[in-house]
C-alpha cells in the first residue's frame, strides 16, 4: 500500500525538480568585464587584444553576440573605460572559459603583447568583473540592430542598487510582473538584456541595457517612458516605492569590433 501512494508522490517531486532545471537553463548568464585604461596606449593595447585575439577566440569556441563598448565622451566624465559583455548558455561555460583560452594557440599568438606583458608595461589598469543571470520575462539576449553610425549610437548601461535583498527582490519583481519590462519593449527600447547580478561588488542589484540610435532618440523615449500610463501606475505602489538605493547610468557606444 505504501508504494502505491509513494511512488506517484516520487514522480511528482522529479517532475518539479525537472520544471525547476529545465528553466534555469532557459535562462542566460553574462558576465561583464570592465577595462580600466590609463591612456591612449593602453587603450590602443586592449583594442587590439581584444579585436585579434580575445573576441575571435570566443567565437572559434561558440560564443556569439559579444558586445565591446565605450564610454561616450563629455565635459564631465573621462572615458577611462572598455565594458565587454559576453553571454554564457550555462555557468559550466563560463567556467571553462579561462581553460580554453589558456591552450588556443591562435588566441596566444594573437594576444602575445597583451598576455605577456611585463609588469611595469601593464595594458590596463585594472580589470573588474560581474556574472550576472538573465530575467524571467528575457531569459536571452536580444543584440540590438539599431541603424546609423556607431559613434552616435548610445548603449544605456544601467545598475540599480537595492537597500535590502527583500527590497531588491520586489525591484527584479517590478521588471518581471510588475510588467516593467513590456513597458521598455512597447515604448522602443532595444532591451539587449536584463539581468540579476549573482556576483559583483555592488549586491544586491541587477543590471539592463536598452539601445538608441543617438542621444535625442534616448531622450525622447525616456520622457515617454516617465510620462506612460503604465509607469505612473506601478512607480507609486507600495511594493515598488523605496526600491532602489542608488542608480548607476553609463551612457556608452560600440566600437567598430563590438557584434552590435
Amino acid at each position: 500500500m505504501k508504494n502505491r501512494f509513494l511512488l506517484p508522490f516520487i514522480f511528482v517531486v522529479l517532475m518539479i525538480f525537472s520544471s525547476i532545471s529545465s528553466y534555469a537553463q532557459d535562462k542566460e548568464y553574462y558576465q561583464l568585464k570592465t577595462y580600466t585604461i590609463k591612456n591612449s596606449d593602453q587603450e590602443k593595447r586592449v583594442d587590439t587584444y581584444l579585436e585579434n585575439a580575445y573576441v575571435p577566440a570566443l567565437k572559434r569556441m561558440g560564443i556569439e553576440h559579444v558586445g565591446v563598448f565605450k564610454v561616450r565622451q563629455d565635459n564631465f566624465k573621462m572615458s577611462d573605460k572598455i565594458y565587454v559583455l559576453i553571454p554564457f548558455k550555462s555557468l559550466s561555460a563560463f567556467d571553462q572559459l579561462e581553460s580554453m583560452l589558456a591552450l588556443d594557440k591562435t588566441h596566444l599568438t594573437a594576444g602575445a603583447d597583451y598576455i605577456n606583458a611585463y609588469h611595469d608595461n601593464a595594458p590596463y589598469e585594472r580589470v573588474s568583473s560581474v556574472l550576472m543571470r538573465a530575467f524571467p520575462d528575457m531569459p536571452k539576449m536580444k543584440p540590438t540592430d539599431v541603424a546609423g553610425p556607431r559613434t552616435d549610437r548610445v548603449y544605456e548601461l544601467r545598475s540599480y542598487e537595492g537597500p535590502t535583498e527583500a527590497m531588491y527582490r520586489r525591484k527584479v519583481a517590478m521588471f518581471n510582473e510588475g510588467g516593467e519590462v513590456d513597458l521598455f519593449k512597447n515604448l522602443g527600447f532595444n532591451a539587449v538584456f536584463y539581468a540579476e547580478v549573482i556576483s559583483g561588488d555592488k549586491m544586491p542589484n541587477l543590471m539592463y541595457m536598452t539601445t538608441f540610435t543617438d542621444m535625442d532618440k534616448r531622450n525622447a523615449l525616456w520622457e515617454n517612458f516617465v510620462d506612460s500610463d503604465r509607469w505612473k501606475e506601478i512607480s507609486v505602489m507600495e511594493k515598488y516605492v523605496n526600491t532602489v538605493s542608488n542608480a548607476d547610468i553609463h551612457l556608452l557606444y560600440p566600437t567598430a569590433y563590438s557584434d552590435y
